[in-house]
């Protein structure tokens, strides 16, 4: 992962585009690009997987860049959400459901 992060990174560098790479602004390129991936879906289940896989690439390198621009450590706030979805979603109580905690 350190590899892909150091690429996308110089990528960025290399343009000057750190500037524009605002919290606020990469929310919604976040939210742009997650409706993009979502607009493959529309209507039916037939989608092509190299398109789907391009929509959810360019997802995954704006949350790279929002980690960045919050200075946060990736694997620590997954960490730490995970934790919370784990005493949210006990597997005695989850397992096998959709339901959302405040259900179970």
């Amino acid at each position: 992962m350190d590899e892909i992060k150091k690429r996308i990174r110089k990528f960025r560098d290399d343009r000057e585009w750190s500037q524009f790479h605002t919290p606020a602004n990469l929310a919604k390129a976040i939210s742009i690009e997650a409706g993009e991936l979502l607009e493959h879906f529309l209507w039916d289940n037939n989608y092509d997987k190299k398109e789907v896989c391009e929509e959810l690439a360019d997802v995954i390198i704006y949350c790279l860049h929002m980690a960045d621009s919050l200075e946060v450590d990736i694997e620590d706030i997954i960490n730490r959400k995970m934790d919370k979805n784990e005493k949210k979603y006990p597997v005695e109580k989850s397992k096998g459901t959709s339901k959302k905690y405040t259900e179970l």
